[in-house]
């Protein structure tokens, strides 16, 4: 697996992202096991306690629990993995408005630029 990680966030917080990610478009799915620190660290071409950071902050989080000895699994509690989208989906939302306040963009305007977006999608 040949990742690109941007130089302006630490590595830890981008794997946990690309953890996250995966979750929520259900690439893994509670109970799944994540690959051991070793096995993840080698595919991602980073050091081992990177990956051991990352693990250690999601189970932090509640997105996943380990089992001695077996492993890291993801978390099976529902309420955790939609809440989870919520908060990605709310990021996303936030740095989008963000951007567009900066080109001077207002909230109706916003709006009504998403509402055209969608529109088009749809047809």
């Amino acid at each position: 697996m040949k990742v690109e990680f941007n130089e302006k966030m630490p590595i830890y917080i981008q794997i946990m992202d690309m953890i996250k990610r995966d979750i929520v478009t259900k690439k893994l799915n509670g109970g799944d096991k994540l690959p051991s620190v070793r096995e993840m660290a080698e595919s991602l071409k980073v050091n081992p306690n990177t990956v051991q950071r990352a693990y250690q902050e999601l189970e932090r989080e509640n997105v996943t629990y380990t089992q001695r000895g077996m492993g890291t699994f993801i978390t099976e509690n529902t309420e955790k993995l939609a809440s989870l989208k919520r908060e990605m989906a709310k990021e996303i939302v936030e740095s989008f408005v963000t951007g567009m306040r900066s080109l001077g963009f207002n909230s109706n305007e916003i709006l009504e630029i998403v509402e055209e977006y969608l529109k088009k999608e749809v047809n």
